[in-house]
């Protein structure tokens, strides 16, 4: 089973499942909550483990920190006795990016709310935090490309910064290519070069990779 959390819905899927169900989360929703309905959501279903895409930074399998869009609780929350299953947690960005591997060095970014990154090299992924790194005049990459910037300078000064902060991270990680996923990226007019557009789904997918050798 694979969960995609975000700050509107939790997706559920799993193998074999064509549709993914979606539970609201938002504020109010804690990690004790989530388990409860995804539980109610897939009764009946067999699943032997649970691949969860956390929208925050993530170390050894744990969050760091809570989501700024959900409820309280979810750092040492214990998933794997909350679900009774072998649990794997990684960033959601992450998981995207497995989902949408295709061979050599890809760069995923993740234009939403903030910017999502992760990198997958030879099939190696490794999840990045290239948000809050410095971009200009004293604010972050996620200011200028991240919502904030998008609200704040209009899609045309937006696009214009999306297209140099992608041509940056190409020459400074030696990307073969990159995925531009989240919401905002079907606001570009014409992408950057050696870009593709990336979906959503694909986090369903790279959630079933986890378990791949």
């Amino acid at each position: 089973m694979v969960l995609d959390i975000g700050g509107t819905n939790v997706k559920v899927a799993g193998t074999g499942r064509t549709e993914a169900i979606k539970i609201p989360s938002g504020l109010k929703l804690t990690p004790g909550k989530m388990v409860s309905e995804v539980k109610k959501a897939v009764q009946g279903w067999n699943y032997d483990a649970v691949s969860v895409g956390y929208p925050g930074m993530v170390a050894h399998g744990r969050p760091c920190h809570d989501p700024r869009n959900l409820g309280p609780g979810w750092v040492g929350f214990n998933f794997q006795k909350a679900f009774g299953k072998p649990v794997k947690l990684i960033n959601d960005a992450a998981m995207q990016a497995l989902g949408s591997y295709d061979g050599g060095r890809m760069l995923f970014l993740g234009l939403g709310t903030g910017l999502g990154s992760a990198m997958v090299v030879e099939g190696i992924l490794e999840p990045l935090e290239l948000a809050h790194l410095p971009y200009r005049h004293g604010k972050t990459f996620e200011d200028y490309v991240g919502l904030r910037g998008l609200e704040k300078m209009g899609k045309k000064k937006w696009r214009r910064h999306v297209d140099r902060v992608v041509k940056h991270f190409i020459w400074a990680l030696e990307a073969d290519h990159v995925v531009l996923g989240g919401g905002n990226s079907k606001k570009l007019k014409k992408l950057p070069p050696k870009c593709r557009l990336g979906d959503n789904s694909l986090a369903i997918k790279g959630g079933l990779r986890m378990w791949q050798k």
